[in-house]
């Protein structure tokens, strides 16, 4: 008599454990381990589905090399952080929180495709007509896109291998869909890896491109096995706030284009709309001479991108002063404060402090910290920051400014917008008379004193004490 196999799988990092506990072993999460069931006769199909090989001739490493045939999508934003479209054959993951509007995006992307492939939108979550309704609002309801409500992967593959020409596959979401080769349920480690193995497979042999849609975790990361990202070509995050209208779309892994580019979009009735200047929009609005404010020229990936950031100093009523911080990394500003604690004799431990990055953007780079520290010496001294100029440069412990790439680039941007001066880290790297065109008053510091005297002067005076 065939014995049933039982596994206990944790569905955070995907490692088997020969029985149930509460704590995965390997990654040290806490009540993620299900058990797996799996019958003899599923052993028996993957045993024959592992059989069906296909011999391959092998090819020399200076094989002639085809031009990769891109599709663009006609919107500039995705094709940015795709670098120029869509690669056939590739296979995308796009991860978001729920509500983000990864769906509205796709179904946008398939409506602007139909005259190039024939596009195919899986759903696993939602009625067809709730798509339609959707596709209504976005007023792209008689666009040529082919739905299905099929969450079988066999079945998915037999319909797809019956078109001859090249297709697009969108399947919403990978953690709905499962391979009836596995007894677990969908949405489990096994289930995503064997299902992503199928379609990605498919994908490969048939030139077709394939958009998976994958589930987050409470950690922002892509929820199933962290293989699921290894096997794909292209992993794209949608970020921002369901309360604010800009999206931000980043690539962080792009087997035919650089990562770390993003895209924004902005929200709207009729569906998401391209913001191809983003600094501008971003900056609409703001006060010129409001205190505690100052703006950060910024680089997201290839593309610059100015950013207000804006800081609140308050006395503390309770013995353990807040540290709020929104956009930025807490322990880069615990990190500021410190050194303008002991190095500029700025004594900031007894205040509230609160940090904002201004239209929902989340500020990864070092080059913040000048602007940072500008914005909390213009709150503490009640004394605005110097009239259209922008900031950036990374601190040393030893409070001294450090240069930052990019430096050209940020320069112009804000020369763009209108700025008309700028407090930045030394330059070496590059020859500021090459700046000549640009009719900017840019000042370099080399020391955090340096800012620090800025801000005490009651008039703000732009000059930098030698």
């Amino acid at each position: 008599m065939n014995k049933v196999i039982r596994r206990y799988i944790c569905q955070e990092c995907g490692a088997q454990h020969p029985r149930w506990s509460g704590r995965c072993d390997s990654c040290g999460s806490w009540n993620t381990i299900i058990e797996e069931i799996r019958s003899p006769k599923s052993r028996q199909a993957n045993k024959s589905s592992s059989l069906r090989t296909i011999a391959q001739t092998p090819e020399a490493l200076s094989t002639p090399i085809e031009t990769t045939k891109r599709a663009a999508t006609a919107m500039q934003e995705l094709d940015r952080v795709l670098g120029g479209g869509l690669v056939s054959g590739s296979v995308i993951l796009l991860g978001g929180d729920p509500g983000i509007g990864k769906s509205t995006l796709l179904l946008q992307v398939a409506s602007k495709l139909t005259t190039k492939l024939k596009s195919f939108y899986v759903t696993g979550e939602e009625a067809l007509d709730q798509i339609r309704l959707r596709a209504q609002r976005l007023h792209i309801e008689n666009s040529e896109v082919f739905l299905l409500a099929v969450t079988n992967v066999s079945e998915i593959i037999q319909i797809l291998e019956n078109q001859k020409t090249p297709s697009l596959l969108i399947v919403d979401s990978i953690q709905t869909v499962y391979n009836d080769l596995s007894d677990a349920a969908p949405g489990t480690v096994s289930q995503v890896r064997s299902s992503a193995h199928e379609l990605i497979r498919f994908a490969k042999v048939s030139n077709t491109i394939l958009i998976l849609v994958g589930h987050v975790t409470k950690e922002g990361t892509v929820a199933g096995p962290r293989v699921l990202e290894h096997m794909v070509d292209t992993v794209l995050y949608f970020e921002g706030e369901r309360t604010n209208q800009f999206r931000i779309l980043r690539s962080v892994k792009n087997r035919f284009g650089p990562t770390s580019e993003i895209g924004v979009f902005q929200m709207t009735q009729t569906g998401l709309s391209e913001v191809t200047n983003p600094s501008k929009l971003l900056l609409a609005g703001r006060s010129h001479d409001a205190i505690g404010s100052c703006i950060f020229a910024g680089i997201e990936g290839s593309r610059p991108m100015l950013a207000e950031i804006q800081a609140l100093i308050a006395p503390s009523p309770f013995g353990t002063p807040r540290r709020s911080v929104i956009g930025l990394d807490g322990n880069r500003l615990a990190m500021i404060l410190a050194v303008l604690e002991a190095r500029c004799s700025i004594s900031l431990s007894n205040k509230d402090i609160f940090l904002n990055v201004v239209g929902g953007l989340k500020i990864s780079e070092p080059a913040a910290d000048l602007a940072v520290a500008a914005a909390l010496l213009s709150s503490l001294f009640n004394s605005p920051a110097p009239q259209e100029s922008i900031i950036f440069g990374e601190i040393g412990l030893s409070a001294e400014i450090r240069t930052v790439n990019y430096s050209d680039v940020r320069l112009k941007e804000g020369f763009k917008l209108g700025f008309t001066s700028a407090i930045i880290s030394p330059v070496k790297s590059i020859n500021l008379k090459s700046f000549e065109k640009i009719e900017m008053n840019i000042k370099e510091i080399s020391s955090l004193h340096d800012l620090v005297t800025i801000f005490k002067n009651a008039n703000t005076s732009f000059e930098v004490p030698t």
